[in-house]
This record gives structure tokens, C-alpha cells and sequence, in this order.
């Protein structure tokens, strides 16, 4: 870049550029799942039978991304849970809606996180690689459209 267009940029604009370039050299980890962030054409319309018929015509990586999907319904139910369990204890003893509203939103959080983590044990999801299962499903879905 020569020094004419960097000082025409404002102080701003050079330090913003600075920052994502700094952190951008951090999580390069984005540029491996570009193509999946930013795909050529629009990813095409699925459903749960379209996941159930990889899951059926992949061996490999089938298992892995029924085990992750299962796991989901832990995360709807801790977070269930949590929402409703923690509104409910908040509004009986302060009787406040808005206190009440908040109590429900961070118990969905705070429920939904510990139901994955459950999830994350039941299922031993750690030795599994769910990342590499769900790209290859999205790879799976270009190919067939």
C-alpha cells in the first residue's frame, strides 16, 4: 500500500483494517470453511429426510451426525427446563414480570448449555468428530443439487 492512500485514510479506518488483519492471522480457522460460509451458489433446500438418507447412504460420518442431531433434543429440554423452571422460582418470589422475563432468558441459556453438555457425555460426543460429519453432509447436499 503507498503511503499516499494510508494517509488518506482516516484514523479509524487504519486501525479497524489493523484489527481485522490481527485477529483475521488468529482464526484463520474461517478461511478452511470458507467455501461452507460463503458458498458459490445457495446452499439448496433440505429437510430431515434429506439427513436421514445421508445418515442411511454414509457409514462414516452418518453415525457421527445422528449422534449430534440427537443430541439437540438434550439442549431443547435443559433449555426448557431451565426457562421455565427458573421464571417460575423467580416470579414466586419477587413477583416481578420483568424480573421474571429475565430469569426465563437466562435459565433457557444457562439450561440449553447444561443439556448439551449432558448430551455431550451420553452420547460421548467427544470422541466423535461432528464438525467433519455436518460439512460432509453440506458437501453431500451441493453435490446432489
Amino acid at each position: 500500500m503507498t503511503s499516499e492512500t494510508q494517509e488518506s485514510k482516516s484514523f479509524f479506518r487504519r486501525h479497524w483494517e489493523e484489527y481485522k488483519e490481527f485477529w483475521g492471522e488468529r482464526f484463520s480457522v474461517v478461511d478452511t470453511y470458507k467455501r461452507l460460509l460463503y458458498p458459490d451458489k445457495p446452499v439448496p433446500h433440505w429437510d430431515s429426510s434429506d439427513v436421514e438418507r445421508f445418515i442411511a447412504s454414509d457409514p462414516v460420518h452418518g453415525p457421527a451426525l445422528k449422534r449430534a442431531r440427537e443430541s439437540a433434543k438434550f439442549g431443547v429440554v435443559g433449555a426448557a427446563v431451565g426457562a421455565v423452571s427458573t421464571a417460575g422460582w423467580s416470579y414466586r418470589w419477587s413477583r416481578s414480570l420483568h424480573g421474571s422475563a429475565m430469569s426465563f432468558a437466562f435459565g433457557a441459556v444457562v439450561g440449553g448449555t447444561f443439556g448439551l453438555e449432558i448430551a455431550n457425555h451420553w452420547y460421548q460426543l467427544y470422541r466423535l468428530d461432528t464438525m467433519a460429519a455436518q460439512v460432509k453432509f453440506f458437501e453431500w447436499l451441493q453435490d446432489r443439487a
